[in-house]
């Protein structure tokens, strides 16, 4: 109920990435009054003892989107390359049915819009090497 009043408000859109059995990663594009978009990313812990949740909340505005998207790539291909090339990423790539039903309609790309000409650049999608673990059902909002 409280998602659906804030997304009345200012929302976009969603991204639920569940990791583990107490947190999940909320990816929520935002609107500003003078309708500009940015980007919120929610790490949201069931905290044990009273059944509460901890968020941690970081803004990426649009002019960093690349920059971001970049670092955090380049910063997973390091770990994957150089610290841990024998693990098996892959094994914790376990999806639920709803959330993979989802994830059929939703395709992102990256594109870039020439100013002069009007015609758009296709960038290409995103790295397929960041992939959530969907494995438990963790609600965001109390």
């Amino acid at each position: 109920m409280e998602n659906e009043k804030n997304y009345e408000k200012n929302g976009v859109y969603s991204k639920r990435v569940r990791a583990g059995k107490r947190r999940t990663y909320f990816f929520d594009v935002r609107t500003t009054k003078a309708n500009d978009y940015y980007l919120t990313i929610t790490e949201s812990k069931k905290r044990f003892e009273d059944d509460n949740y901890e968020r941690h909340k970081i803004f990426i505005y649009k002019e960093d989107f690349i920059k971001f998207v970049n670092a955090m790539q380049e910063t997973v291909d390091y770990v994957k390359t150089e610290l841990l090339p024998d693990y098996d990423f892959d094994a914790h790539n376990h999806d639920d049915y709803e959330d993979r039903e989802f994830r059929q309609d939703t395709i992102i790309t990256y594109q870039k819009e020439s100013t002069e000409t009007g015609e758009v650049e296709d960038l290409g999608t995103p790295p397929s090497s960041i992939q959530p673990n969907l494995s438990e059902d963790v609600d965001k909002w109390d």
